[in-house]
Formats: structure tokens, C-alpha cells, sequence
């Protein structure tokens, strides 16, 4: 009969410490399982998918059966090192802070099955092992959450086991010399670390815990076969499945799978290209940690999925209601990441991306903020560069002449139609926060409009090309208006003629000037959030040079880089980064606690990297090393880079030490795809991800435009004498316009683009300045007029 534990549902579920020391997967796509170590100890496992974590850790607890508590992840050192260069597997020491034990493990995942090992040795340092208990302890995330989950303790085949189990899912936890007591708990109440913690010696022994937070508590024996022992993690359908998992790895044995491991991974880093200068002075060679770490993050299940990061940023403080953390697909990082394989050499997952993102494009061409592995949309934004980096990727790989039967013309042509129809303002800029002209999202949709163009060009459609040219120049000739403020306070405190803005309001081009707007600061508290859009200056201007529509030495790039550089940037001990941008919230409070809803944003090494792009584009080799320098240095102790390093005093309680990785995701895949493109970059002497006819077009030949748009959504206020004013809507129209406020009319049809757009353009050069330009429309298919009345002034 089974003895059910008492406290249902147990305490509330939290996940664990994002700031992740390894993770690591199979390469071989028959073992769909991914594991996280953090403290020494397996943290989240990811089954059957790379987006659904199954555990929140598992560790193991040390008694001597009447007054010693020790529980290895809080009260033992952790040291951690790869078993060989760029194989995501591990060897773990956790040495007791009173010097009684060390433990020392292996993790690695079973190559052919869906089962984590580890593989523990138990080593007593005061006394001999008999003087100690051995426990291991496992609390079942499974499906993202912490509630709702089942534990039983029972057997597979006669072999004793612990299962959870949870909506199709289960997990086996097995011991190669056997259990001898075993127990399953709700968390807080009737769990093992509760029985051991008050009683020093194991007590308990539930065999349910239906419908909560649950965990499962085995001991095992610190001296049969030396305190060495293997615990198989294994995964399934059901609690039979999991166990056959379970038991199957351990009977093939933890040496052969450790073999075959080491073995795939050898294999994969061997066909990827040297570009890294390793240094026996290193500990760690970060190329190819970082390699690993993109190839570690992408789905077996959808091939081409990769995920931003296994963790959840500050996981601690974040329970069952944030159920995608960092383990979803952004398609802007998902981009960046294939560029890091491009620069690696791995072409062929640069391909997968490629054709994931081919599968997962929305209808009208845009792709989710962000979405599930199988592309089913989690938030629900449109950030117009997500759906202009897909279009650099296809450049990319058609530049490497790396496309191979990919087609991605019919994606590239509907994702440059939706670019078309509701650029150049974006409703999220690449931080997810504000709606309007961002300068980074301007960079990437202009040179995703030429990339397009060269695609359309070369299927013989010449006036679907023509267009594409036009607008990525109208835009581009308009960026300084529409981002780039002059006379304000903070230009001259810093004695520049102005700067690039973070992002300028949507109603920039009818109100006229970035300087009239406000913006909203998502992760500030409410009362503090609303500011000046002059005021808020951030990195983001970078890409205009990194894409190639502006010169290093363009004299508004070099004012910005005064300014950003004196609010935003950074010295820490390790080196040299830089914030977002000014009034960040997205970080730590200044105490060091959670990210939650608010808080001070910290820096990015990713954005140590950018700016080493920009210096290498400006010929100081050096300075860009050294910043490649810096990002070695902003990792942690087996080269994982963080999303953000902390910048303040240390706070050692909250394992917050300047200039080294905060409590955000850990790795950040993006970060290490970007130290990957710039190592490409520094051995090439260019930047890696530049489409050459994007510089060629507007630094070498300085290609401008004459035309102004007009948008429902992009309401141009004033053109200049002697442009084209081009109205553009998404449907046929008529329309009807006059140069002298309808003493004389004109009636213009438009013209279709082919692009889901058609376009009436009106020449402004016989127009006198000062003159208006007033117009209305007629819908022919709705066979309607507009009803009212718009106006454009013609200035000098």
C-alpha cells in the first residue's frame, strides 16, 4: 500500500541559479536530453524538448547520522572542468568548507538513450566513509513547473527506483549499487532535505506525493564498491519507459557511454574551422567552450531551433508563472547564433537555422517575438529586425556559397513585404521595450531590403529589385532626421554637435524632430518611466557602421561614441563593457537582489564585442583584441558567458563581484555567438557579417534619395523642394491631390510594386517653397473616399 506524504501541495516552486558552470547534451540526435550544472551540482534537465525543463537539481547531502548536516551545493566548494576541449561533459569536485568530505562526479548524457549520468565518488577526508550518510535528492520540475507534479517510490523489473511523473512526461531515478532507503516528499514539508536537516539521519519513507512540488530522496551506501556509484537520470512517456531508460544506461555501462561522448563531440569540433589562437596560459579554450555551447543549445527534435539559453534569469526569485525563462526561440538570436556557426565553419547548422526559419514564418512574413521549438508564438510583438535578420542569414550563406538546396527566395521575398508594409518603425526595438525609429532595427531592415534586392535581381525581377533599392535608400538618406538630435543640453556638456538617440517616438516624422518625443522605460517603476527621447542614448547606433550604412569616422558616429561612451561605458576589473542605455531597469536592485519587474541594468559583454567590431571596422586592431580579451575575461570558470556582468561594489552574499557575471542567463548563446563572429573578424581583418554590397552601396558610393515617404503609419510632415514625395499604401488607390490648396487637382492612380505596395509619387521640383501639398484618397475595391484632408509642406 502506499503511504502518502503529508503537506500537500508543498511550498511554493521556484527554479534555481541561472549563473550556470556547464551544460551540456549528446551530440547524436538519439538522446534527447540537456542538463544544466550550477554549485556543483545537475540543475535543470531539459526532456523531451530543448524548451521544456524537467528538474529543478539534483545534489547530494552528507550526515553522520546525529549533528552533521552538510549539503554539498551550499556548504561545499564547486570545481568544475571539461573532460576534453569543446565536449560539453564534466568533472565536478565539491570539497566539504569544513574539510570532512570532497565528492567527486562525471556528468554526461547516455549518447544512444534519453538518460543524464553521473557518475559520483564519495571520498571522506575526516574519519572513513562508515562514519557517514549519503543522500541524493532530485525535485522534479517537469513540463516548466513546479506544481502539479507526482513522485512515487517504487521499482522497474525489481530494481528499486524513484519516479515523478507529470501530463505524459516521467522521469526514473536509479543507483547503480541500489538504494538503501528511499522516500518522495512534497518541498518544505514532508521532503528528505526536511527529515535530514531536523533529524541528521534519513526517517522518512513515503512512497506518494500526488499533485505539487515534489521531491525524491534516496540513500545510498558511502562505502560499498569505495563510495563509488552512478545515478541514472532517465526520461519517457511513462514511468516504465523512463525506468527501461534508466536501467539501460546503467547496464551499458558509464565508461562506454562516457567514450562515445567524448568520441561525437571530438568528431564535430574537428570539422570546424581553427580560427582561435589558443594560450596555454588559458584554462579554458574559449573557442571551443563557445562552440559547444551553440551547438549544446539546439534542439534534436527541430532541427535548426536554437534556444537563447538553458536557464532562467534569476531563476531563485521566478516560479511556475514564467514558464518559456530563456529556453525559447528568439529568431534574433537565433540568426546571430547561425552567424557564429558561419564563422566556425558549421555550415550545416547554419543551414538548419536557415530552413527552421523558413518552416516557421508567419503568413503575412514577419516571425514571433519569440515562440516554442515547434514555432507556436509565446509573446506576441513584432520587432521589425527579426524579421529582417532571416534575410541576412540567406545573404550570408549564399555569400559562403553555403545555401546548398536551400531556396529561401519565397522567405525572403514575403519577409521583405512585410519590412516594406510596416517599416521603418518597428513596435518593439532588439530589447523588446519600445515602439518607433530605433537605429539598430534601421540598420538591419535596410540592409535585409539590399540583400533582398540582390535575391530578387538575380530571379529576373528587376522592378521588385528596383523598389526594394529605393526604400532601403529613402530610408537611409532619412536616418540623421529621424534619429539624430542637435542643440541639447547633453550635447553641450560633451561639446558634440549631437548624437543618435535610442529610439525616437513613432510620430517622429510628423512631429519633425526626435527632440519633441517621449519613450517609455519598460523596467523602470511606474512615475520614473516615461523620458525624453533626446535624453536616452544607448550602443544601438552601432550597427549603422557594423551593417555597413555609415563610416567609422562618419562625424555622427564619432559624437555618439564621445557620449555614449562618457554615460554608458564601463572599466571593471576584468574589463571594459557598456550599459543598453541610461535609466536601464533591467538588471539587479542596487542591494543585489532579483530582477524583479525592475531594477538597474549591468552590463553586456555582447556589447563589448559590438564595439570591438566597430574598432577593428576602424583599423585599431588592438583595441579590438583587447576587448576580445575582455570578454574571455567577463566569463566564469569554464568560459560561459553571461548576459550581463555586475558593475558595482560586491555584494559576497549574493555571489555579486564586479566585473564578473550577474544572476541574468548564463551562457547567453547570443553573447558566445558574437565572440565567435568577432574572433572570425579579427583573423579575416573584416567584419564577418557585413553584406558587402550594403557598404558598397551607401560608405563607398554614398548613395542617396530624393524620395520622402508618406504611410498611414509614417506620416512625413515636410519634404524638401526638389524631392519626391511617394505616398504609399498597402491597397490600389487613387490618389487626389493639389499643389495650391485645390485651386488646381490632380488625380494619380497608383502603381503596384509587386511587394504588397503601391506607391504615387509627385515631384515637388516646380513647386515653390512654402507651398503645401494637400491630398485625400479614393479606395477603388471599397469604392469609398478617404474623407479627409492630408498636408506636406514643401521646404527649402
Amino acid at each position: 500500500m502506499l503511504k502518502q506524504a503529508p503537506g500537500k501541495p508543498g511550498m511554493e516552486p521556484k527554479w534555481t541559479s541561472s549563473a550556470k558552470s556547464g551544460v551540456g547534451t549528446a551530440v547524436s540526435g538519439n538522446s534527447r536530453v540537456w542538463f544544466t550544472v550550477s554549485h556543483g551540482i545537475i540543475n535543470e534537465i531539459y526532456y523531451p524538448g530543448i524548451d521544456q525543463a524537467c528538474t529543478r537539481d539534483m545534489g547530494m547531502i552528507v550526515t553522520d547520522g546525529s549533528s552533521f548536516f552538510s549539503e554539498e551545493k551550499r556548504h561545499a566548494m564547486p570545481g568544475i572542468s571539461y573532460l576534453a576541449d569543446g565536449v560539453p561533459g564534466f568533472s565536478l569536485v565539491n570539497a566539504c568548507m569544513q574539510g570532512r568530505y570532497k565528492i567527486h562526479k562525471e556528468v554526461i548524457t547516455d549518447p544512444g538513450r534519453n538518460t543524464v549520468l553521473q557518475r559520483t565518488r564519495f571520498v571522506p577526508i575526516k574519519g572513513s566513509a562508515k562514519d557517514y550518510h549519503l543522500y541524493v535528492l532530485l525535485a522534479p520540475h517537469i513540463g516548466n513547473r513546479g506544481y502539479g507534479n507526482n513522485a512515487v517510490s517504487g521499482e522497474y523489473k525489481g530494481i528499486p527506483m524513484l519516479f515523478a511523473f507529470r501530463e505524459g512526461t516521467a522521469i526514473a531515478l536509479a543507483c547503480s549499487t541500489g538504494f538503501i532507503k528511499r522516500s518522495v516528499g512534497f518541498a518544505g514539508v514532508s521532503d528528505g532535505w526536511q527529515d535530514l536537516y531536523r533529524h541528521k539521519i534519513m526517517t522518512w519513507e513515503y512512497t506518494a506525493a500526488n499533485d505539487g512540488n515534489v521531491a525524491m530522496t534516496g540513500e545510498i551506501d558511502p562505502v560499498h564498491n569505495n563510495g563509488e556509484f552512478v545515478l541514472s537520470i532517465g526520461f519517457g512517456r511513462t514511468m516504465a519507459e523512463a525506468g527501461n531508460t534508466a536501467r539501460a544506461s546503467l547496464l551499458k555501462g558509464f565508461d562506454t557511454c562516457k567514450t562515445e561522448y567524448i568520441e561525437g563531440w571530438a568528431s564535430y569540433q574537428k570539422g570546424l574551422l581553427d580560427i582561435h589562437s589558443p594560450s596555454p596560459e588559458k584554462e579554458v579554450n574559449h573557442y571551443r567552450a563557445s562552440t559547444a555551447v551553440l551547438k549544446t543549445h539546439e534542439s534534436k527534435n527541430v532541427p535548426g531551433a536554437v534556444i537563447a539559453s538553458l536557464s532562467i534569469p534569476w531563476g531563485q526569485a521566478t516560479g511556475d508563472d514564467d514558464i518559456g525563462g530563456y529556453h525559447l526561440i528568439w529568431p534574433r538570436d537565433v540568426v546571430e547564433t547561425a552567424g557564429g556557426f558561419l564563422a566556425a565553419g558549421d555550415y550545416s547548422s547554419a543551414r538548419r537555422v536557415l530552413f527552421y526559419l523558413m518552416t516557421t514564418q508567419e503568413a503575412d512574413g514577419h516571425w514571433p517575438q519569440n515562440m516554442w521549438q515547434e514555432g507556436t508564438p509565446f509573446w506576441g510583438g513584432i520587432q521589425l529586425d527579426e524579421t529582417a535578420f532571416p534575410i541576412l542569414l540567406a545573404g550570408m550563406l549564399k555569400r559562403e556559397g553555403m545555401l546548398g538546396t536551400l531556396d529561401p527566395r519565397r522567405m525572403v521575398e514575403k519577409a521583405a513585404g512585410f519590412i516594406l508594409r510596416n517599416g521603418p518603425v518597428t513596435q518593439q526595438d532588439r530589447w523588446e521595450e519600445d515602439p518607433g525609429y530605433s537605429p539598430f532595427t534601421l540598420a538591419v531592415e535596410i540592409s535585409a531590403l539590399i540583400v533582398a534586392a540582390e535575391f530578387a535581381q538575380q530571379q529576373g525581377m528587376s522592378d521588385k529589385a528596383a523598389y526594394m533599392r529605393e526604400t532601403a535608400d529613402m530610408w537611409n538618406a532619412s536616418i540623421e532626421r529621424w534619429v539624430y538630435v542637435k542643440d541639447t543640453g547633453l550635447a553641450d556638456r560633451m561639446d558634440v554637435d549631437g548624437y543618435y538617440v535610442r529610439i525616437a517616438p513613432p510620430d517622429t516624422s510628423s512631429a519633425g524632430s526626435p527632440l519633441r518625443g517621449f519613450v517609455p522605460i519598460k523596467n523602470r517603476p511606474y512615475g520614473d518611466n516615461i523620458k525624453a527621447a533626446a535624453n536616452i542614448i544607448s550602443t544601438d547606433f552601432l550597427a549603422l557602421v557594423r551593417f555597413g550604412l555609415r563610416a567609422p569616422d562618419d562625424p555622427h558616429i564619432i559624437n555618439t561614441l564621445k557620449v555614449v561612451d562618457a554615460m554608458l561605458r564601463r572599466q571593471t576589473p576584468n574589463g571594459t563593457s557598456w550599459h543598453r542605455y541610461n535609466d536601464d531597469g533591467y538588471g539587479e536592485h542596487q542591494d543585489g537582489s532579483a530582477y524583479d519587474g525592475t531594477g538597474i541594468g549591468r552590463l553586456w559583454p555582447l556589447l563589448t564585442g559590438e564595439r570591438a567590431h566597430y574598432e577593428l571596422h576602424a583599423g585599431n586592431i588592438t583595441g579590438a583584441k583587447q576587448l576580445l580579451l575582455d570578454m574571455e575575461r567577463f566569463s566564469n570558470e569554464s568560459g560561459l558567458i553571461s548576459e550581463q556582468v555586475w558593475d558595482a561594489p560586491d555584494v559576497p552574499e549574493r555571489e555579486l563581484f564586479a566585473g564578473r557575471p550577474s544572476g541574468s542567463a548564463m551562457p547567453l548563446v547570443w553573447a558566445h555567438a558574437e565572440y565567435l563572429k568577432l574572433l572570425r573578424s579579427i583573423r579575416d581583418n573584416r567584419i564577418f557579417d557585413m553584406m558587402s554590397e550594403v557598404y558598397k552601396r551607401y560608405v563607398v558610393e554614398k548613395r542617396g534619395s530624393a524620395l520622402y515617404a508618406w504611410k498611414f503609419n509614417q506620416k512625413c510632415r515636410s519634404i524638401k523642394k526638389g524631392g519626391v514625395l511617394r505616398i504609399e499604401t498597402v491597397s490600389p488607390v487613387l490618389v487626389h491631390w493639389s499643389p495650391d490648396h485645390w485651386h488646381t487637382v490632380h488625380d494619380t492612380e497608383s502603381k503596384d510594386t509587386g511587394m504588397g505596395m503601391h506607391v504615387v509619387d509627385i515631384d515637388t521640383g516646380s513647386m515653390a517653397a512654402g507651398s503645401d501639398i494637400v491630398f485625400t484618397f479614393f479606395w477603388p475595391e471599397e469604392n469609398r473616399w478617404e474623407g479627409r484632408d492630408f498636408v506636406v509642406t514643401v521646404r527649402v
